[in-house]
């Protein structure tokens, strides 16, 4: 645990979060020989499990939040019968630093044998004076009368935080570490658990802890590589920071890759050239910088070859099927269209919340306006926020219309986008949450 590296992309990640995840991890292994590991910190959207089906990959592990769990301290020590002889257990303890857990064969935890319940065995079996019993005659006794069985048990994927006051409040050296169905993994030490050692982690594609993964503070930060505004959290110690004016961040992961002379594996290039090619709309968003240019023929370079998934596709050809899978309202539900691709923003003392659905043609909005209202609504109270926004983007004529939930500023009326009969706006020319409607609307709120 102690080595390993999470690369981790923003909650409710998109395409570009999750590829660049998988790039840059794939990065820190093949040139820094780095135990890293891609990660994500929310469900794949439509767009992005099309394209791992597409690619035939293996979306990256879920972590929720980085809070030490009991599995990053316990020891997984051998273990005894109940009825296993006394001498068994003093064996065992005399190598894993004097303790011998004693486990049922149904593999749920009886008790552990220690030092402290073996004085407490031997002195009311023995009684003040010993007499004539033997060490060996007492050796021959069964672990389960010298066994504490009152020791806690905690699940490995519990969070140690969440435990501290009963851990402290407790006289226990040790305690189980058990499975979601009760059954022994290891031994915890009071040491460990009261000082656990704190996740690695490599943020990409955001640098706000409002987007981050949970409990981020108890980690320990190494880097982050962004391509957006400023608004990252402070750390303890000095640490790689890289935010570049880009389209994507699957941009910069291909640029550190071709700078280290290396060429990705097929499936992870289309990954990375779906991300690219999604925040950028095909290369045609007011992002889009000529670097974005040249990562896209990059990666297509090394995407598009023979034995790939993707031979005989083109950047343009690809980069439709990639948007089309992610566009559309008619086959999710309200509330995951206005929760998917979302970002939390605070200005001018406003919490707020912007979220971004693709569409091929907006006419197909007018079906669906009341229900995303009520969605954005309950979205808004369910996350604590004053207001939120939805911009639907229609992808192929590069336009939106913008929702506002109730509950939105009035010099919020000040947006340059006019507002229509349906109660939208009309965002004409607006594709890019990050540059277009993002500073217009932090300008008013900032006021």
């Amino acid at each position: 645990m102690s080595n390993k590296i999470y690369v981790i992309g923003h909650v409710n990640p998109d395409t570009d979060s999750i590829a660049s995840a998988m790039g840059y991890a794939w990065l820190l292994r093949e040139r820094d020989q780095a135990e890293a590991v891609a990660a994500r910190a929310g469900a794949v959207n439509p767009q992005t499990a099309w394209v791992m089906k597409r690619l035939e990959l293996e979306a990256p592990v879920l972590l929720t939040d980085a809070s030490p769990r009991f599995e990053s301290v316990m020891l997984r020590l051998d273990s005894i019968r109940p009825e296993a002889q006394l001498g068994a257990a003093w064996s065992l303890a005399s190598k894993t630093g004097g303790i011998a857990p004693v486990v049922n064969e149904d593999g749920r935890p009886f008790g552990i044998i220690n030092g402290m319940s073996l004085f407490k065995y031997f002195t009311e079996t023995l009684g003040p004076r010993p007499g004539d019993t033997t060490v060996r005659e007492m050796m021959s006794a069964q672990c389960k009368d010298a066994a504490d069985t009152s020791v806690p048990k905690f699940a490995a994927n519990a969070h140690i935080r969440d435990s501290l006051n009963k851990i402290l409040r407790d006289e226990y050296n040790d305690y189980w570490v058990v499975d979601e169905n009760g059954l022994y993994v290891g031994i915890a030490r009071q040491r460990e658990v009261l000082n656990p050692p704190r996740l690695k982690i490599i943020l990409v594609d955001h640098n706000e802890p409002r987007q981050a993964i949970a409990a981020l503070e108890e980690a320990q930060l190494l880097e982050i590589l962004d391509h957006h505004r400023l608004g990252n959290p402070s750390t303890h110690q000095p640490i790689r920071f890289t935010v570049d004016v880009v389209g994507s961040t699957s941009t910069l992961v291909s640029e550190l890759t071709a700078d280290a002379g290396l060429s990705m594996p097929p499936s992870l290039a289309g990954a990375l050239l779906a991300g690219l090619l999604a925040d950028t709309l095909i290369l045609t968003s007011p992002t889009t910088t000529p670097r974005d240019k040249d990562a896209a023929e990059r990666l297509a370079r090394w995407a598009f070859v023979g034995g790939s998934p993707l031979k005989g596709e083109t950047i343009e050809s690809y980069g439709k099927a990639v948007l089309s899978a992610g566009a559309g309202l008619e086959n999710r539900a309200p509330k995951d269209i206005v929760s998917n691709d979302i970002k939390a923003y605070e200005a001018g003392g406003f919490k707020f919340a912007v979220a971004q659905a693709e569409v091929t043609d907006l006419m197909q909005l007018a079906d669906y306006l009341d229900p995303l209202l009520k969605s954005l609504n309950d979205l808004r109270d369910k996350r604590g926020l004053d207001f939120a926004m939805l911009l639907i983007t229609d992808v192929v004529r590069g336009t939106s219309r913008l929702l506002v939930s109730s509950g939105a500023p009035p010099i919020l009326d000040d947006l340059p986008y006019p507002p229509l009969a349906d109660g939208t706006r009309d965002a004409a020319g607006v594709v890019s949450r990050k540059k277009q409607l993002l500073p217009v609307a932090l300008g008013l709120l900032e006021r």
